[in-house]
């Protein structure tokens, strides 16, 4: 009779420690950077070299999921600068695409281009990664957030199911009790580090506790800065209309 209370004792306190399902963990994280209905954002960027700004982009953008594969379908909208105003970047699926109203063109573009400083075009559209990258728990750990605090963390290894994403292998930091991602590094395919971004700032947003700000620092020059940040969040009607392809060149902001 001992021997199986302390065996049952061995088996719940194994079943406690077990290592929580990565996939979960991250599509948790998922839905505090990402609304669960079609929402709108400005998202405005700022590049710094050496501690002073050197560009800036603004954009608003409209999401929304789309009902089969759970992905965001975008549309983004250049704000400012003035050189850039009413440009469009269209993604559905993991296809982007870029219209420019001066030459009334429509082309396809990578997620992996960059957009501005460290950020590539695939960063400002809104991913659910857990349905673009297979997750694993790396290590339970403690980590320095993008305000230098020290907090708990699951360390989890992505990697892309298939080619077309943004990043090759990205490993994500994701806080054990609120689930909030913390910090994130993004491969190439050859294993070399691309950037790392600090998720920061967290604000009531649409009801849950979001990221208000990304600081994306360089792989190779961590002088070389690029901050994102977001702003205006609200619930929007986004017609299935301004998901295609061919209505950019009507689409009219509203």
């Amino acid at each position: 009779m001992k021997t199986r209370i302390a065996i049952a004792t061995l088996l719940l306190a194994a079943t406690a420690h077990a290592a929580p399902d990565a996939q979960s963990l991250l599509a948790a994280s998922d839905a505090v950077r990402n609304p669960d209905k079609p929402f709108g954002l400005t998202t405005t960027l700022i590049e710094y070299r050496n501690g002073k700004q050197t560009d800036t982009s603004t954009l608003a953008i409209y999401s929304r999921a789309d009902a089969s594969s759970g992905q965001f379908r975008s549309l983004l909208r250049f704000v400012a600068p003035k050189r850039d105003a009413d440009k469009l970047m269209l993604k559905s699926g993991n296809d982007l695409w870029f219209y420019d109203p001066a030459s009334k063109a429509t082309i396809r573009i990578s997620p992996q281009q960059r957009l501005l400083g460290q950020a590539a075009n695939g960063d400002v559209v809104t991913v659910n990664l857990a349905g673009d990258y297979n997750a694993s728990v790396a290590a339970e750990e403690d980590v320095g957030d993008g305000d230098k605090q020290t907090r708990h963390a699951y360390r989890l290894d992505l990697k892309a199911r298939t080619p077309d994403v943004t990043y090759h292998r990205i490993e994500m930091w994701i806080d054990t009790a609120s689930k909030q991602p913390i910090k994130a590094r993004f491969y190439a395919e050859s294993g070399s580090l691309l950037k790392t971004a600090y998720y920061r700032r967290y604000q009531q947003q649409l009801g849950v506790s979001r990221p208000t700000e990304t600081v994306i620092i360089d792989g190779l020059d961590p002088n070389w800065v690029t901050v994102m940040r977001f702003a205006d969040y609200a619930w929007r009607d986004v017609p299935e209309s301004w998901l295609q392809r061919d209505y950019l060149p009507r689409f009219k902001p509203q």
